[in-house]
């Protein structure tokens, strides 16, 4: 397991673009507004051979002013109880504060190594000015400029002298899994689930996650990566910049993944955005699974399950051929379901079939139900393979293959999808011409 570095210091003063500096790119979301990293964001570190990894933190907070500043400061805690070191941030052009007197009296509880390490040091005479804090009683103090990366090779070289020698194991995850869905449907309930932790943050405010964040956990034997993502909105309604980060690095997300489970909360149901994201999810070739949560909150009569489904697929034809499960998050009901249903997907996705069986079961299909002629141009396709797996790819020859309608490609990827057991696969199709 390689070890764990957490940044940690009040609000405003660097954190995360020293975090972006160690990464060499923008994971961590930095903004000028105070407090907007509010959950734990893990990445890791290479430097001169040697592994760890870094957690950015919100700023701890001495009086919290809301529940969301309790919980941001509760997770830069738990971060600091995680860490092998502590990098305390502290702003070289203020000074000494309040705040840095007091979370110093609180990283001293720790019994942890503190590195601490003065930012916004840009130029020679704000280096003198950093023996202030030699007072908050930790020592060696090195200063930084996180925002043009003055003096961060040396932190990261003291960091490694800092570091206990540990061996690094691979990471070799089974299922990269995501969760995604629109602000408060239950994403970071779902993970704190699986995971049996609070490492999310939880609260009926919506847009309370803004970073993705990944965390693993071992069921069956086998490692699982999870990532909480922000709220979706649609892309059209996204005026504040944080909202767009956080749009943005879920669509990454979306790409790095193997199956998504889509959250819908049932009380207020689809909305357009949820199928624009499903769509982009689908066509970005992810399995995919539909959760409905806070189904504890809906009054049930033995046929509600049905009815839900009924209007569902009335209105969403295409959802017919995916998995969709209702769910309570914070009763844990049928998270076990979800979950082995992803792994099931995850095998379904490896998937290879046999030319002569695709020509067989598919070429019965066609003859019930051949392509409509166009322009009086009749359409016949002579041969299917599958061309790869993981997610499958089949490839359809034929004399038009200009000709084949949206409508008509869909309809084979729902007969691939009945026939061979597919439901929730992603499904891609390439006509050519023979």
């Amino acid at each position: 397991m390689a070890n764990v570095v957490a940044i940690v210091g009040r609000p405003n003063i660097g954190k995360s673009t020293l975090f972006n500096r160690f990464l060499k790119q923008r994971k961590a979301i930095v903004h000028e507004i105070e407090g907007v990293t509010r959950d734990r964001v893990y990445s890791d570190v290479m430097w001169n051979g040697k592994n760890f990894t870094v957690i950015d933190t919100g700023g701890i907070m001495i009086h919290p002013q809301n529940m969301i500043d309790k919980n941001v400061r509760e997770q830069a805690l738990i971060a600091s109880d995680e860490a092998d070191l502590i990098l305390f941030v502290v702003d070289a052009t203020t000074g000494v504060t309040d705040y840095d007197m007091e979370i110093a009296k609180i990283l001293k509880k720790n019994n942890k190594t503190v590195l601490l390490v003065a930012n916004k040091v840009d130029n020679e005479k704000l280096e003198d000015n950093i023996h202030e804090f030699y007072s908050l009683g930790f020592g060696e103090i090195i200063g930084v400029s996180a925002i043009s990366g003055r003096n961060s090779g040396d932190l990261l070289d003291k960091i490694i002298e800092y570091l206990p020698q540990k061996k690094r194991k691979k990471k070799n995850y089974s299922l990269n899994l995501s969760l995604l869905g629109m602000p408060n449907a239950g994403k970071s309930t779902f993970a704190n689930a699986f995971l049996g932790t609070n490492r999310h943050i939880v609260t009926d405010i919506p847009g309370t996650t803004r970073d993705s964040i990944d965390s693993q956990f071992v069921y069956n034997k086998k490692i699982i990566n999870i990532v909480d993502t922000a709220g979706l909105r649609n892309k059209s309604k996204i005026t504040d910049s944080l909202e767009y980060f956080s749009y943005v690095r879920t669509q990454r997300t979306i790409g790095a993944s193997d199956i998504c489970i889509y959250i819908i909360d049932i009380n207020k149901g689809f909305a357009k955005q949820d199928i624009r994201l499903i769509n982009y999810i689908i066509d970005n070739h992810k399995g995919l699974i539909i959760a409905f949560n806070k189904w504890d909150l809906v009054e049930k009569t033995e046929f509600t399950a049905d009815e839900y489904l009924h209007w569902t697929f009335s209105r969403y034809p295409m959802l017919k051929h995916f998995p969709i499960f209702f769910t309570s998050a914070i009763n844990r009901e049928n998270l076990l379901k979800v979950l082995n249903e992803a792994l099931l997907l995850q095998v379904r996705k490896k998937i290879e079939i046999k030319t002569s069986t695709l020509n067989s079961v598919i070429g019965d299909v066609l003859k019930k139900t051949p392509p409509q002629a166009l322009n009086g141009k009749f359409i016949k396709i002579k041969y299917i393979t599958q061309l790869k797996s993981d997610p499958p790819l089949f490839g359809f020859f034929c004399n038009e293959p200009s000709l084949i309608t949206v409508q008509y490609k869909k309809f084979l990827k729902s007969k691939l999808r009945e026939n061979f057991n597919l439901k929730g696969v992603p499904i891609g199709l390439i006509f050519k011409k023979k």
